[in-house]
This record gives C-alpha cells, sequence and structure tokens, in this order.
C-alpha cells in the first residue's frame, strides 16, 4: 500500500469492507498483520517472501523482446515472462505471500477458490511447501475445463471441493470459500486469489503481485534504455494486471491498457440475468461484490448477472476496486476483445514466438493484433500464464468455429474427441 492510501483501503469511491459482523475479527487481524509484516517488514517478513519467491518461485522472470511479434507490429514487443514462474503463471507470487503470512500469523488452515486453476494450483503447491493443510473450492464448470489443474491441485495434497450452485464458476467459488472462512475463522486463512474482496485483500495482493512491474521496470531500462509507451495485461479480477501496472502507474507518459473478455457479444440479455462477457469496465455499474465496492456486471434492478469467456480466469462478474479506481480517474484504458480473437492470439503467439499462452494472456495479444498503433513504439505485454491448462479447450472450440488459424483442427476434434471421451469415462 502506498503511503497515501487510506486506512480503510477504499480507491476513490470504491473498495472497503462489507462483510458479515462474523468475519470483522478475522478482518481486522489481518489488517493488523498486513501493515506488520508486509508494510513494515516485522521480523523479516519481506526478505524472507522474496528469498523464498527466488529459490522456489524462480524469480526474477525475463523480460524477452518478441522479435517475430515485433515485425509484425513495427513495435518493440517485450513480453513480461510469468508463464516461467514455478507453477506456470503469476498466481504463485500471490499464493506464497499469503500462505507464508498465514504461517506468521498462526494460521493452521489453508483455503481457496479458483477459476482457471492456476490461482489454486499455486496454493496448493505453497500450502503444501510450507506444510500446511489446503483446501479448494472450484465451479463444476471450471472443474470440467481445467482437470489438468485439479489433478495438479490434488497431487500437491489439496482437497478440491466441487461448487455446484450457480453456473459453477469463479463466483459462486468465491462465495463457497468465503462461507468456509466465516465458520473457521480462528484457525483458518483464505487465500484470496486476485486484487478483490474487502480491504485489505485488495492492497495485499496487489502488493505481492507488484514484483512483476518492479522487475519489469528496470529490466526494460536495462534492455531499451527507457520507459516503455505502454503497458499490456488482461484483466478478470486484475491480480496480473495491477502487478504489471503498479510500479509505472506514478508515471503519465506510460499507457496503461486493461484487456477484458469481451466473450461472444457486449450485449446482455438482461431477461436471462445473462452476460456474455466479462467485461466489467468496460460495461459494467457500481455496486457490492464479495465484501467490496467495484465495477459488476449488473441488470437493471442490481441484481448480479453471470459472466461468460472462454477462458475460465477471466469468467467473473466484477473486477477488482483499485483497477475500477483507475479506470474512472482515466489513468488505465480497458478494452475488450472477443473470444474468437483471442483463439487465434493464442494460435499466433504459440506459432510466431514458440510460446504457449494462458487463454487468459492471449486476451492481450488479441488486443495488440487489433490496435497496434495504440501501444506506440515500445511496449511490454505481461504473459501471466502458460496455455497447457487450455489445451483441451482450444481443441474443442477451435475446432468448432471458423478460425484462420493453422494448424487443421479438424483433425483434433476427431482424435481430441476420442482421448477426452475416455478420459471423461474414466
Amino acid at each position: 500500500m502506498s503511503t497515501d492510501e487510506p486506512a480503510d483501503g477504499s480507491f476513490g469511491q470504491y473498495g472497503g469492507q462489507y462483510v458479515p459482523e462474523v468475519l470483522m475479527p478475522a478482518i481486522e487481524e489481518l489488517e493488523d498483520a498486513y501493515r506488520r509484516y508486509v508494510l513494515d517488514n516485522e521480523d523479516g517478513f519481506m526478505d524472507e517472501f522474496r528469498q523464498r519467491l527466488a529459490d522456489f518461485g524462480g524469480r526474477p522472470t525475463p523480460l524477452q523482446r518478441a522479435d517475430r511479434l515485433s515485425d509484425r507490429y513495427d513495435t518493440d514487443v517485450y513480453l513480461k515472462r510469468e508463464d516461467l514462474l514455478h507453477g506456470g503463471a503469476h498466481k504463485l507470487n500471490n499464493a506464497l505471500g499469503q500462505v507464508l503470512l498465514a504461517k506468521y500469523m498462526g494460521k493452521e488452515r489453508i483455503i481457496a477458490e479458483t477459476g482457471a486453476g492456476q490461482h489454486g494450483t499455486a496454493t496448493a503447491m505453497a500450502a503444501a511447501y510450507l506444510d500446511m493443510p489446503c483446501e479448494i473450492y472450484m465451479g463444476e464448470t471450471d472443474i470440467a475445463r481445467q482437470r489438468p489443474n485439479v489433478f495438479r491441485m490434488r497431487i500437491n495434497g489439496a482437497e478440491v471441493n466441487p461448487v455446484t450452485v450457480g453456473r459453477g464458476t469463479l463466483k459462486e467459488a468465491i462465495s463457497e470459500t468465503m462461507r468456509d472462512w466465516a465458520t473457521n475463522v480462528e484457525d483458518t486463512h483464505y487465500v484470496i486469489g486476485s486484487i478483490v474482496g474487502p480491504h485489505p485483500f485488495p492492497s495485499m495482493v496487489r502488493d505481492f503481485q507488484s514484483v512483476i512491474s518492479e522487475e519489469a521496470l528496470e529490466q526494460i531500462r536495462e534492455k531499451a534504455g527507457r520507459l516503455p509507451d505502454s503497458v499490456v495485461a488482461c484483466a478478470g479480477g486484475g491480480s496480473n494486471t495491477m502487478g504489471a501496472f503498479h510500479h509505472f502507474v506514478a508515471d503519465d507518459d506510460v499507457d496503461l491498457f486493461a484487456v477484458e473478455a469481451g466473450g461472444s457479444s457486449l450485449t446482455v440479455d438482461e431477461e436471462e440475468g445473462v452476460a456474455p462477457n466479462s467485461a466489467s469496465l468496460s460495461t459494467g455499474n457500481e455496486g457490492v461484490l464479495h465484501g467490496a465496492r467495484t465495477k459488476l456486471l449488473q441488470d437493471g434492478d442490481g441484481q448480479i448477472m453471470e459472466s461468460h469467456s472462454v477462458s475460465a480466469g477471466l469468467d467473473y462478474s466484477g473486477v477488482g476496486p483499485e483497477l475500477a479506481h483507475l479506470v474512472e480517474e482515466g489513468r488505465v484504458t480497458p478494452v475488450n476483445v472477443d473470444d474468437d480473437a483471442a483463439l487465434e492470439a493464442f494460435h499466433r503467439l504459440s506459432q510466431d514466438e514458440g510460446i504457449i499462452p494462458a487463454l487468459e494472456t492471449a486476451h492481450a495479444f488479441a488486443f495488440l493484433e487489433e490496435n497496434p498503433d495504440a501501444v506506440g513504439d515500445l511496449t511490454i505485454v505481461n504473459v501471466s500464464g502458460r496455455g497447457d491448462k487450455d489445451l483441451e479447450t482450444v481443441i474443442e472450440e477451435t475446432a468448432k468455429r471458423d478460425l484462420d488459424v493453422s494448424p487443421d483442427m479438424s483433425v483434433f476434434e476427431q482424435v481430441g474427441a476420442g482421448h477426452l471421451g475416455r478420459g471423461e469415462r474414466e
């Protein structure tokens, strides 16, 4: 948290603590621990955190010039390679920080929610590494489309609890995890996976993730001799977004683009209570969800609508309050791309640079393809995660679309269908 942030963790009209009374003791305990250990480095907490991130996580991650993309867009494109962090995504930065903090607080049990499975995987890894029992809540829809990550969580010793209410995605998983926390506040710490939820979670998660922009700032100065014209990151809840943006926010010469999931359409079906996108920053309205005031996908009566994205990690009806505030202030530009563009970008980056990105990350590269002139002469794109977890989804979704990609996905449709069928029967 910067020194000019309000003590209650509000960001303009966003943020705050909208939680049941039963959770307030745990929130106050966490606030105290956040101030002491994260902000003031009491007992050398942050020193230990950074050392463990290096030894266990593999930081710093590289900043790589993407030669073919740079030629394609006639601009210098640099990739912040969070996909190379242990576990395959930026999520370990926060998960390791919070599990370590829980140990400093004397907690005995870890719980977490997950959508794409990357946060759940990172939390399970961190809990195993630091010898803490761990339970993960995951919507049944996401379990079906992210089976490799479910296996990774379980093989690391975590218990994965399916959430069957609603659409079975991230929103429902967060709600169920909060119910668990409310019942077990004395011995349990809830590792929220993004910059959402009541204070101090949005600030604390951002602080753990800000190592991304801290490194990128130093690396781009060393490699290019100057600041970038822009930083581009995909945005669901917003943890990788604020991690990539944080150390650039103070410099108004650096444009910041938060790329949301446009899904299949930006048109909302209020009768069905469904938004065929996850573009809260672009199309949402102010409201309260999961303990904080922020921008949400809502119908005319203020009811939270179900979101949609081909990417499980972006499939969320809200966004972090700090990111909503920065958009309100005009410091961050919200943009969105649809499912088809994200799938095409997934293939493009794989073929042009030899990097298979997460479908979340692919949204950022789809924006680059559609708006190369917007990013200036030098841009950093945050590669928030790798795409191993998304291969089955990409095979299925690409095969049923008429997309301009190679290879011919009809072969994968035939082979993959049989393979997937066997996996389901098992």
